[in-house]
């Protein structure tokens, strides 16, 4: 890199950048300034909103909740006002993720914060955690265990230093086991066990696997562990180290206690008081279940993880370009290929975004992806290979990627051949259609200009997009030694057409 370039970089680099992390229990923003690469924390920002605790009978979220949660996002936006789109994450959670709803409270987040949001899958949210406590411990040799209990789902990790190794997500938190064990604030020895035992039935199908893993060090990040250590302090029981003896011991007095009203003797604050004994009952059974004999705190998590992802892409050291590398390996894609075809389909792209408003790196990055994973499904079969591709990317753990980013992914590389139906869209949020259906037309030019497969490259095309109408126009005399070429193209007019889509073939 030149003297030159590396100025440019540093002068593009965003000075300050933030994450929102969006729980089921409470929200949590971060704001730091990066200097020389390194982050400080600026300031920090938590409120409980409880929007797990505003899920219906029906799995959508309350108008209350709903309510509750853009009162407090609105608060942190004046936060974020003036910074690029490059300098803020925001990611939701285990109750967006279970809301049947969460699209129409995200479009109302988006227009209150100014910033999309994205909701992540449980392990994304487990290697993001990780990545948040690794950089808060020191860099010590040997695998960690680390633990975290969400509103509505706990993750745990084994990794050794900035790795992560076994990545897990369960749905169990902290609020959903209030709701079920302790709603009245009454601890009884019977609805402690109840939880403690079902807290060790989730951990059933991870159990084995990760004690054989074994580690050297466990950890929890959450604010239910901090409080319970905290706990296991002002009464002596330990010095803040969360041990089973300790846990135990504390097991008795929360149930000799009776009620949770009384837990503020005890120093946990009034917001929390509710949930403590449900974030207890996890970890008693996580305890039990795993073997753990004593746990430290760490005071990172995800909100500092997603920091440090956004140092990684500004560093070009992004995740998801890793995974997309470790996709085309696993599958034994035609990476040549597909490079073509992205080459080719970025230049249509560049011509046409902006007449067809889909000049974002987000569109830009999709794009980009899907042709270079357009083959994926080959492996499985050749017979359908573009349903089998979009089915291994909308559901496969993805480092890096959000649920909504997989859905476009699956989206365009279902959509890459044959019919251009409705059903390519299926699952599309109706805002989000136009978009992916002009990035999905983009990606079929891409594909069908590389038809050849590298034999012979496409001459510089120009193309005009207006609405849903694409001019395609060749080097004069080009098409008509191609004959071949040509009828692919028409074919691709006439399958365009049955989605109202007219492609227009300048000289044919």
């Amino acid at each position: 890199m030149t003297a030159a370039s590396t100025a440019e970089n540093a002068a593009s680099t965003p000075e300050i950048i933030a994450a929102i992390d969006m729980g089921s229990n409470s929200f949590h923003m971060v704001v730091a300034r990066l200097v020389h690469g390194e982050i400080r924390t600026l300031e920090k920002m938590g409120e409980k909103v409880q929007l797990g605790a505003g899920l219906d009978q029906y799995n959508r979220l309350t108008d209350e909740a709903q309510d509750r949660a853009l009162a407090c996002l609105s608060r942190f936006a004046q936060r974020l006002h003036g910074m690029p789109p490059e300098a803020v994450q925001i990611v939701g959670t285990n109750a967006l993720r279970v809301a049947r709803n969460a699209r129409d409270f995200i479009a109302r987040a988006e227009e209150v914060l100014g910033f999309p949001v994205e909701i992540i899958a449980g392990r994304e949210e487990a290697r993001l955690i990780y990545l948040g406590v690794s950089h808060t411990l020191s860099d010590d040799e040997g695998r960690r265990l680390v633990i975290d209990i969400g509103g509505g789902s706990t993750e745990f990790i084994i990794g050794q230093r900035f790795e992560p190794e076994e990545l897990e997500s369960l749905h169990m938190g902290c609020v959903s086991f209030r709701n079920l064990y302790f709603p009245d604030g009454r601890i009884t020895r019977r609805q402690m066990d109840k939880a403690v035992t079902h807290a060790e039935q989730e951990l059933l199908n991870i159990r084995q696997h990760y004690r054989s893993t074994g580690w050297q060090s466990a950890v929890g990040s959450s604010g239910s562990i901090k409080a319970i250590a905290s706990v296991l302090a002002t009464l002596k029981i330990s010095d803040g180290t969360i041990t089973r003896n300790g846990m135990r011991e504390l097991r008795k007095r929360l149930v000799d206690m009776g009620k949770t009203e009384k837990l503020g003797d005890l120093g946990v604050r009034s917001d929390r008081q509710s949930i403590f004994p449900a974030g207890f009952a996890i970890l008693m059974g996580a305890f039990q279940s795993l073997g753990i004999e004593e746990m430290e705190f760490a005071d990172g998590a995800l909100r500092e993880g997603l920091l440090y992802d956004i140092v990684g892409r500004i560093r070009h050291e992004d995740v998801r370009v890793r995974t997309i590398s470790a996709l085309q390996e696993r599958y034994h894609v035609d990476q040549n290929h597909g490079a073509a075809v992205e080459a080719t389909a970025l230049a249509a792209w560049d011509q046409v975004a902006d007449a067809w408003g889909i000049r974002t790196a987000n569109d830009e990055e999709v794009l980009r992806w899907a042709c270079r994973l357009h083959e994926i499904g080959l492996t499985i079969s050749h017979s359908q290979y573009h349903k089998h591709g979009a089915y291994l990317l909308r559901y496969s753990d993805l480092p890096g990627f959000s649920q909504q980013f997989q859905r476009d992914l699956a989206t365009l590389v279902r959509g890459h051949r044959r019919k251009f139906s409705s059903a390519v869209f299926d699952g599309v949020d109706q805002e989000d259609l136009p978009r992916l259906r002009y990035l999905c037309v983009l990606t079929r030019l891409g594909v069908l200009l590389q038809h050849p497969r590298n034999m012979e490259e496409p001459p510089a095309f120009t193309l005009h997009g207006h609405n849903n109408k694409l001019v395609i126009e060749f080097p004069e005399g080009w098409l008509d030694d191609r004959p071949l070429t040509l009828a692919d193209l028409k074919n691709e007019r006439d399958y365009l057409a049955k989605q109202d889509f007219e492609l227009e073939i300048a000289g044919a």
